[in-house]
């Protein structure tokens, strides 16, 4: 639990996602959810019964105006990101959003300026990032047990979800790199550190799904590092089982993070070297709580932030330049309505 002033927070829309990325986080940290929107009023009060939100409102243009909200969360579709993303800035709000931050790069590039005119803080939700598991393994590679770094295999893939799904909507700037494989790619950006710097696309492919022309069913990315380390970023949304290990080979051992999006599932790191092979496992508390509070001690202490809009900018720019090399075009922008 906190003991410094809760945080506001105020939620876009009546998600699935959102019992586990803020309803659990915030309840454990002890934060307010002080409001929900949706587009079905029913829905969000539906919501906030079930989930103790203090209040519902009207819409999500009164959510982002609401002088007690502080922060706003949006789990909303991939296409509204964008959109209610630069509404919560304009309104003066702190944003923690899901990722990807917008639909595409010009899109997430107007999301960085107004970042910039708000001077308020805003968080693209890679969760991962705050969990012992992945930080373990950023340990092993500060601690020289695996050597110099020499390869990364990320692979995010999961079963089909049904074709209604809105993650298979081009308009809805949907398909599989989008939802999955922007894990994939930001875990490599992510071990720059120890690889001389950020890696570069080399090469991309994918496979379009049956029925959707011009969503992205699967795709892999190749990535090359200036140290001379070499990546394979990969996302499948039709895939047999679920599989979200992050895999790094280093000049004198490798490590597995068996479960690096769903830790609180799979907390195993798996370490290789010449001494044998180990197996570390580092908790299941949510990497979402973990991330909640990350968030709350640098908008109440000004403690240090991985993640920021230059972060969420980067990532959007190697999106949209692995669907262009893989053959696809980049993800259509959705504007709201003036009135």
């Amino acid at each position: 639990m906190t003991t410094e002033e809760p945080l506001r927070i105020g939620v876009l829309g009546a998600s699935r996602i959102a019992e586990l990325s803020i309803v659990g986080p915030a309840r454990a940290t002890g934060h307010r959810l002080v409001a929900v929107a949706a587009r079905d009023r029913g829905r969000a009060e539906t919501f906030a019964t079930t989930y103790g939100v203090e209040r519902v409102v009207g819409s999500y243009a009164d959510l982002v105006a609401d002088p007690e909200v502080e922060v706003v969360y949006n789990p909303l579709a991939n296409s509204l990101h964008g959109p209610w993303n630069l509404a919560a800035l304009r309104a003066g709000k702190h944003v923690l959003t899901e990722k990807p931050s917008a639909s595409n790069t010009a899109e997430a590039a107007e999301v960085h300026e107004a970042v910039a005119k708000a001077g308020t803080v805003f968080m693209e939700g890679f969760h991962y990032l705050f969990h012992p598991v992945v930080l373990r393994l950023h340990e092993l590679l500060d601690s020289g047990e695996l050597g110099e770094l020499r390869h990364v295999d990320t692979m995010v893939a999961m079963p089909a979800p049904p074709d209604s799904d809105v993650r298979w909507s081009l308009p809805l700037a949907g398909g599989a790199l989008m939802d999955l494989g922007c894990y994939s790619l930001h875990a490599q950006r992510m071990l720059a550190p120890w690889a001389g710097g950020a890696p570069r696309l080399v090469a991309a492919r994918g496979g379009e799904k049956a029925g959707a022309p011009g969503i992205d069913e699967w795709l892999d990315a190749d990535l090359e590092f200036p140290g001379g380390a070499t990546g394979s970023a990969r996302c499948h949304m039709a895939h047999e089982t679920w599989q979200m290990s992050c895999r790094v080979v280093g000049s004198r051992g490798e490590a597995t993070v068996t479960n690096f999006v769903q830790p609180h599932l799979d907390d195993r790191v798996v370490v290789r070297t010449a001494t044998g092979e180990r197996t570390e496992e580092l908790g299941r508390r949510s990497s979402y709580t973990y991330q909640l509070e990350a968030f709350a001690a640098h908008l109440r202490d000004g403690a240090p932030l991985a993640l920021d809009a230059d972060d969420a900018l980067t990532t959007m720019r190697l999106i949209d330049d692995c669907y262009l090399a893989a053959g696809f075009s980049v993800r259509p922008r959705t504007v709201l309505p003036t009135a």
